[in-house]
């Protein structure tokens, strides 16, 4: 059965509200990875000062998830919680924790240490979880009647794991390209030191990933050759590495570095979406078989559709516009 313009317009809303959460949180996360690598007060507050303007509006994108999945295709709601009821639970415990450390740390000083881990801990925390779901999804999830089968752990292996550290290293890679974009002298030269490190790590994460696909013989690997105009993506990813890299040497823009950066993310989202599709949980129901009766998905494009994205986009672009210069000496904005 094809899937409606309907159900086509919901699940690419999702998938966008997606992709944007994962850079614009992506790079906040990757900020509070790096805090917890330097012990320089001066570093530590101004990276915070960096994101306090937008890091809890980024995770609205989140929530718009959250309440779109479950209002428009709830049978991948369903399907999806209790494969990872502990995971979305560390990932919850992660981001609040972690948005109280924010705010508590300014509060104490003989504590101080404790937010401080806290910060740290839960950025590094919300965004393993985020990358041993997305290997979990990769492996497919045992799904029988519309139901999952599978176990409590079974998002606990090896490529689950290796997912995991790699979206710490990548969202890591994001914030000192951020770090780069907001900051100036000494903190900057930091950030940018850094970066080809990180760009390392990622490509070395990513080769690991392709040699175990093909060794475990996973279906992702089927739809790559039989839909070999995918290669596009990690072209355009490859291009962006190497113009980052490029970029790194001769620092002649301090915006090349988190926009490369967030073409490779780009890039590769496309990549997993065309190995997906059509499915949403892959590769066992479609974005037909989750949807909900076009009664719901009509009524919620009236509500949801045309009022709550748009303004939630727009409230996002007035923000960074409003926040675009770098972080002063007096971790001010200019």
């Amino acid at each position: 059965m094809d899937a409606t313009w309907m159900q086509l317009f919901w699940a690419g809303a999702i998938a966008f509200a997606i992709l944007v959460y994962v850079i614009l949180d992506g790079f906040d996360l990757g900020v509070g990875i790096l805090f917890g690598t330097t012990r320089d007060e001066y570093f530590r507050g101004t990276m915070m000062s960096a994101i306090a303007p937008v890091w809890d509006g980024n995770e609205t994108w989140l929530i718009l998830v959250g309440a779109s999945l479950f209002g428009a295709f709830p049978m991948i709601y369903a399907i999806f919680l209790p494969a990872f009821y502990l995971p979305v639970a560390l990932l919850l415990f992660a981001l609040i924790f972690r948005g109280v450390a924010f705010e508590f740390r300014y509060r104490t000083v003989n504590r101080r240490w404790l937010w401080d881990w806290g910060f740290f801990l839960g950025s590094t925390i919300a965004a393993f979880v985020q990358g041993a779901a997305i290997g979990t999804m990769v492996q497919e999830l045992p799904v029988v009647n519309g139901q999952y089968a599978g176990g409590s752990f079974e998002w606990v292996n090896g490529f689950s794991i290796l997912c995991g550290v790699g979206l710490v290293v990548g969202y890591a890679l994001l914030g000192a390209c951020w770090l780069v974009l907001k900051t100036r002298g000494l903190l900057q030269d930091w950030a940018y030191a850094r970066i080809a490190w990180l760009l390392i790590a990622v490509l070395v994460f990513l080769v690991l990933a392709f040699f175990f696909a093909l060794d475990e013989s996973l279906r992702v690997m089927e739809r790559w050759t039989d839909t070999p105009w995918l290669i596009v993506f990690p072209v355009i990813g490859a291009l962006a590495t190497i113009v980052l890299f490029v970029g790194c040497r001769m620092r002649q823009s301090d915006h090349l570095p988190f926009f490369m950066t967030a073409i490779i993310f780009i890039a590769a989202f496309l990549t997993l979406a065309g190995s997906f599709w059509p499915y949403m949980i892959p590769y066992s129901v479609t974005i037909a078989e989750a949807a909900a009766p076009p009664e719901s998905l009509d009524f919620m494009f009236y509500g949801a559709g045309l009022v709550v994205f748009p303004v939630v986009l727009i409230y996002t672009a007035v923000v960074y516009w409003i926040f675009r210069g770098k972080v002063g000496e007096q971790t001010e904005y200019e």
